[in-house]
């Protein structure tokens, strides 16, 4: 085509062919190439000989050593099912009953968002990232210093993860420490995560009591009375189980309450190396599996079959110095093998990530975030726990932390998808209009597919070449982070709970937070 008559398309509103490719390579992707729930369990990092020797040992310390501190209402509960207290009064279990109870326990279930669209379903071996945490500090993003967090920097946490396409749900990441009454400060929680998002959420409850509660505002805002128990959107985050080997009673309360009033369990054991488990890897996976089995024995007596997160987060402390360890390699292979092993045992799993030991948004953030996710992920975890936003040893939160990690956990998710190897994948007809052509791929027919549906685009991370970076400003990933979480909670204000609802809470409960 000669250069007027190019001219005189563009005048008529047309494109030449090279505009058209132009347009092709440029335009937002219509096929996500990394979206959540693929298929892991790629990564094994015990042998089948292991896992066994490991269950084993496991059934060995529940029927042997048993758990102490067991509420009475569990005691006598477990006694009628066949458990029995050796001569230190600890309740031990029998290795058929607990095995029974395993075959009889909740294999798969939905985790509902309030939106629909935003729904899974657990069990199996879809991996599917999300947040966790207790924070007690914010780093500021004005100051890029760590303060108290606040009730304000929870719900706009909230509202920051409602718009990251790769966390899949969004679990309290940091506690409110401006609100200091218990009470308040669980509704509160609760009612920030609601404003905020309509993913799923989680919280935890202080005591059983503060349940019912909670659950009649869960009801308030699904619609009235029941409608809750009918899609629960709401997870509780408990530990009825206290490394080594103990019943927490408190905790198996919040799970009794929880149960009656239709509310999911991740029941989580989160025993440290050296100090609350065995040093050994092996050692701590042994001690730990049995301390989960226990929490599942514990639920499947009062209701068996009940949605329940077999949650076993095996963590690390710095031997040297007794500082808990959230990124390294011991850590990672600790949830890695977690996962593993409770894939084999075929229950919905709960593993830990990225709790980043580093203060600041950096290269040592980084290393330590990306080895836990990604092996965790390729070891088949169904929910990946403090996979975003979490430093400091988990107990700082970070904004800008939420934005780096929602991009590196497509990446993640991209390495999960794997290759599809087919007859348009393999190219056979693009490598030989190729060679006998133009003599290069740029701009054909399938490499615009593939650009499309193979391949992903960060936004944070940047791929210009120095002297494009320098005249944009030089700025690191942390700085254009910053710049993003600005923008979205400056323009993203949710608030997802109708009004009438919203007033009648109010009415109830003292309700601190101000949107």
């Amino acid at each position: 085509m000669s250069e007027p008559a190019k001219k005189s398309l563009r005048r008529r509103g047309g494109m030449s062919s090279r505009e058209a490719k132009h347009a092709l390579r440029t335009r937002p992707p219509e096929f996500n190439p990394c979206p959540p729930g693929p298929v892991g369990g790629q990564y094994k990092p015990l042998t089948e000989g292991d896992i066994r020797r490991i269950y084993d040992t496991s059934i060995r310390i529940l029927q042997e050593i048993g758990m102490g501190e067991s509420p009475r209402v569990l005691t006598e509960q477990a006694l009628k099912r066949g458990a029995h207290q050796n001569e230190l009064g600890r309740l031990c279990f029998p290795g058929n009953m607990v095995e029974d109870i395993i075959a009889g326990a909740c294999k798969q279930f939905v985790f509902h968002g309030r939106d629909a669209r935003h729904d899974f379903e657990l069990g199996g071996d879809k991996v599917y990232f999300g947040t966790g945490g207790a924070a007690v500090q914010t780093l500021d993003l004005d100051t890029q210093r760590y303060r108290p967090s606040t009730l304000r920097d929870l719900y706009d946490f909230t509202r920051l993860v409602d718009t990251l396409s790769n966390v899949s749900w969004f679990t309290r990441c940091c506690v409110a420490t401006d609100v200091p009454n218990n009470f308040d400060l669980d509704v509160n929680t609760v009612y920030a995560l609601l404003c905020g998002t309509e993913k799923p959420v989680g919280t935890s409850f202080t005591v059983g009591r503060y349940v019912d509660p909670i659950v009649d505002m869960l009801d308030l805002v699904a619609g009235g009375e029941g409608k809750f128990s009918q899609r629960p959107f709401l997870k509780a985050h408990l530990s009825p189980v206290i490394s080594p080997l103990r019943y927490g009673e408190d905790a198996v309360h919040v799970a009794l309450a929880c149960i009656r009033r239709g509310v999911p369990i991740n029941n989580i054991v989160a025993a440290q190396c050296g100090a609350t488990s065995p040093a050994t890897i092996a050692g701590m996976l042994a001690s730990t599996v049995a301390e989960t089995l226990a929490a599942l024995v514990m639920v499947n007596l009062f209701a068996p079959g009940y949605p329940m997160i077999f949650s076993n987060w095996p963590l690390v402390i710095d031997l040297r110095t007794g500082a808990f360890a959230g990124g390294g390699g011991e850590i990672t292979l600790l949830n890695a093998a977690s996962a593993q092993l409770s894939n084999w045992l075929g229950l919905p799993s709960g593993v830990a990530s990225s709790m980043a030991d580093s203060k600041a948004v950096d290269a040592q953030m980084g290393v330590e975030k990306a080895l836990s996710s990604l092996a965790t992920g390729l070891a088949g975890a169904n929910m990946v726990y403090e996979s975003s936003g979490m430093m400091a040893s988990l107990l700082g939160a970070s904004f800008e932390a939420f934005l780096i990690d929602d991009e590196m956990l497509a990446h993640v998710y991209r390495i999960l998808r794997g290759v599809e190897v087919n007859e348009e994948t393999l190219g056979f007809d693009a490598i030989r209009e190729a060679v006998t052509g133009e003599g290069h791929f740029l701009g054909g027919a399938h490499t615009l597919s593939a650009m499309q549906r193979d391949h992903f685009y960060p936004n944070l991370a940047d791929r210009s070449e120095p002297r494009t970076w320098a005249q944009q400003g030089a700025q690191d990933m942390w700085q254009r982070a910053q710049h993003k979480a600005r923008e979205i909670l400056h323009t993203h204000s949710p608030k997802y709970i109708d009004a009438a609802a919203d007033r009648k809470i109010r009415r109830t409960f003292n309700i601190l937070l101000s949107i």
